[in-house]
C-alpha cells in the first residue's frame, strides 16, 4: 500500500502541473482548449530531446516556452480568423503532431536513457533517492507554480484575463484589447501542460507520439476533483484546488487498477465518466431541487 500511494503522489504532482494549465483555460478564461493534447506531447518531446542533447533544466523551460507557442497559435486562429475555439483547439492539436515529430527528427519514440534527466542529476547532487527525486520536483514545481500564478492573477494583467473569461464584452466596452488577453491565458494554460509533459518526460525518459491522447480529460477531472473536494471560491483556492485533485485523482485509478475494478485500458473511458459525472452534477442538483418544490406544492 505504501508503493501504492508514493507512485500516486509522484504521479499526482508531476500531473498537476497539467491541471494548473487545464484550470486556467477552462475555469479562468472560460475557454474550451483542446489544444492540451497537443501541448503536452510537445513539452514532452522538447524536454527529451534536450535531455539526450545533455541540457535537461533547459529542456523543462523551453518546454514551458514552447507551450506558450502552441496556446498562442490557437488564441491567433479564435481571435484574428474568427475560428470556434473548440475547432481552433482541434486544429492546433492536430498541426503539433506534426510538429512532435519534427522535434524527434521522425521518430515516433525516443528514450532519454543516453542522457542524464533533471531528476538523476537532483539524485547525484542532493544525494536523493530516485523516489525522493520523482516525489520533491514535481511538488516543489507545481506548489511554486501555482503561488506564482496566484499573486499574478491578482495582477492588472491577470485580472485583466480574469475579466476576459468572466465577461469579454464588458471588457471589450472598456476600451480593452480582449483578444490579447485570451491569447495571453491560453499561452500561460498551455506552458503549464507543456511543462507538465516536459517533467512527465524526464520522470518516465522516453517520449512517445502517441502519450498527449486524452490528457485534456484527465486535467478536467483533476480540476472538477478538486473543486468537489474543496469548492469553488477564489483563484488561489482553485489552482491549490487542481493540485490536490490531481492527487486524488492519481490514487483512486491506482487502487481501481489494484483492486481490478476495470482493466488497464479502460482507463481513459473511467476518466471521462469521471468528467461526465462531475460536470452533470449542477443539472443533477437543480433537477432534485426542482422535485422537492413540486412536492411541496401538491402538499
Amino acid at each position: 500500500m505504501g508503493v501504492l500511494l508514493l507512485r500516486s503522489l509522484q504521479e499526482g504532482f508531476a500531473y498537476a502541473v497539467l491541471a494548473i494549465g487545464v484550470y486556467i483555460t477552462f475555469r479562468i478564461l472560460n475557454t474550451p482548449d483542446l489544444t492540451v493534447d497537443g501541448s503536452f506531447g510537445l513539452g514532452m518531446a522538447v524536454s527529451v530531446m534536450l535531455t539526450v542533447a545533455g541540457h535537461p533544466a533547459l529542456g523543462l523551460l523551453l518546454a514551458f516556452l514552447a507551450g506558450a507557442g502552441a496556446g498562442t497559435v490557437t488564441g491567433l486562429l479564435q481571435t484574428k480568423i474568427g475560428i470556434h475555439p473548440i475547432l481552433a483547439g482541434i486544429l492546433t492539436m492536430t498541426g503539433l503532431y506534426s510538429v512532435n515529430l519534427f522535434v524527434t527528427s521522425g521518430k515516433s519514440n525516443v528514450s532519454a536513457n543516453t542522457g542524464e534527466t533533471l531528476f538523476q542529476a537532483a539524485e547525484r547532487v542532493f544525494g536523493l533517492t530516485a523516489n525522493q527525486s520523482k516525489t520533491l520536483l514535481p511538488l516543489i514545481v507545481c506548489l511554486l507554480l501555482a503561488a506564482i500564478l496566484s499573486v499574478y492573477f491578482k495582477t492588472r494583467q491577470g485580472l485583466a484575463i480574469r475579466a476576459t473569461g468572466d465577461n469579454e464584452d464588458m471588457v471589450r466596452s472598456s476600451s480593452v484589447n480582449a483578444d490579447i488577453y485570451k491569447c495571453a491565458g491560453l499561452a500561460l494554460g498551455n506552458a503549464c501542460v507543456a511543462l507538465s509533459g516536459g517533467l512527465i518526460g524526464q520522470s518516465l525518459s522516453f517520449f512517445d507520439a502517441g502519450y498527449g491522447s486524452g490528457m485534456v480529460v484527465i486535467g478536467l477531472a483533476s480540476v472538477i476533483i478538486g473543486e468537489t473536494v474543496i469548492g469553488r471560491r477564489s483563484v488561489t483556492i482553485g489552482l491549490f484546488s487542481a493540485i490536490l485533485g490531481s492527487v486524488v485523482y492519481r490514487m483512486f485509478i491506482a487502487v481501481a487498477l489494484k483492486v481490478k475494478l476495470f482493466p488497464s485500458y479502460g482507463l481513459k473511458l473511467v476518466s471521462a465518466v469521471i468528467v461526465a459525472l462531475a460536470l452533470s452534477l449542477p443539472a443533477i442538483k437543480q433537477w432534485m431541487s426542482l422535485r422537492k418544490m413540486k412536492r411541496r406544492e401538491r402538499i
